[in-house]
């Protein structure tokens, strides 16, 4: 899906700063890559397509303007691989408990 109607979940992103604002004392690969910002919210524009300047409302109402990055965006973050050690100590305190 490439365009996105009025109300859309979509993500947007902007540069907070370009590679020469950024700081200093920033690492070395850091200081050659901007600083970006994505923002989250539903387009208030009538049609949109992926690149096109927007504005979104974000889930706090605040209104945010960006380039249109994607349509539908899903939260992709996990908790990582499973600890082997803390697996089984609910199973555990729970036969402990009922002993």
């Amino acid at each position: 899906m490439n365009k996105a109607a009025k109300g859309t979940w979509v993500e947007i992103e902007n540069e907070v700063l370009s590679a020469s604002e950024r700081a200093p004392q920033v690492p070395e690969d850091t200081k050659t890559t901007p600083l970006m910002m994505w923002t989250r919210g539903f387009m208030i524009e009538e049609s949109a397509s992926i690149g096109d300047f927007v504005s979104v409302t974000t889930l706090s109402g605040r209104i945010v303007k960006g380039k249109l990055v994607e349509i539908s965006p899903r939260f992709e973050h996990d908790f990582g691989k499973p600890v082997q050690e803390l697996l089984r100590t609910g199973v555990n305190l729970k036969e402990e408990i009922t002993k």
